[in-house]
């Protein structure tokens, strides 16, 4: 994916999304960077010159399409980057329905209501969907089950999309990232009760580089799914 594509991007504030973010930045793409209200688009202009942004909350994916009906929407997408996420540990037993309908609506709903927004301008761009998914997408341990079980269908919604849209030529890649040395990670541990030690765990940067190779891969051949592990 060569030269002023367009790529619109969740997460880029922090962690893998900001990874990604600087380098389509630097290369010259174009960015259409979510945020999640207005004072975190400015900040994301601010860091990202030339960027736009693109307002609406994950957390309520009901109000997206109002939402994304009073700014201005990219006419060509190539990329659609899902990787903002959320998480919040916690036994079966203890969880409650608005902790499940969080993770659900941030880490599955939004995604899937994001790609019915950007799918014509996808379709007309060959474009390519990228899924963040997670470990936790492919198993569940105990406590983490809200947060499995929203990867778990993001992984669902992938395959299906995949499937669905083959015939339009657009893309779709499911990445599933072991721990990465992130804000997120950062909660997770003080979750689990656990010293944080950033060194143990994925720089940001390297994911980055498995994304853009998924991008950039030519159109002769296609990454469905990618996993990336630590690598001590």
């Amino acid at each position: 994916m060569a030269g002023m594509a367009t790529h619109v991007i969740t997460g880029a504030g922090s962690g893998i999304g900001a990874a990604v973010a600087r380098r389509l930045h630097t290369r010259g793409d174009d960015l259409v960077l979510h945020a999640r209200d207005a004072g975190r688009a400015k900040e994301l202009a601010a860091e990202f010159p030339g960027a736009s942004t693109l307002v609406g909350d994950l957390s309520d994916p009901d109000k997206l399409s109002w939402a994304f009906g009073h700014q201005s929407l990219p006419s060509r997408v190539d990329s659609l980057l899902h990787i903002a996420g959320v998480v919040d540990l916690g036994p079966v037993g203890e969880l409650t329905p608005k902790a499940w309908r969080h993770q659900l609506n941030v880490n599955l709903i939004a995604p899937a209501e994001l790609t019915r927004h950007f799918l014509p301008q996808l379709r007309l761009a060959q474009g390519h969907v990228v899924f963040v998914n997670s470990g936790s997408g492919l198993r569940a341990g105990p406590e983490w089950s809200a947060y499995a079980a929203s990867k778990h269908g993001l992984k669902a919604l992938a395959d299906s999309l995949r499937q669905e849209e083959h015939d339009n030529g657009v893309r779709v890649t499911s990445v599933y990232p072991g721990r990465t040395a992130s804000a997120m990670q950062v909660k997770v541990h003080q979750q689990e009760g656990k010293e944080y030690d950033a060194s143990r765990w994925i720089d940001p940067e390297s994911v980055a580089t498995t994304i853009l190779m998924a991008l950039d891969l030519p159109r002769d051949a296609e990454v469905n799914d990618l996993t990336v592990r630590p690598g001590r």
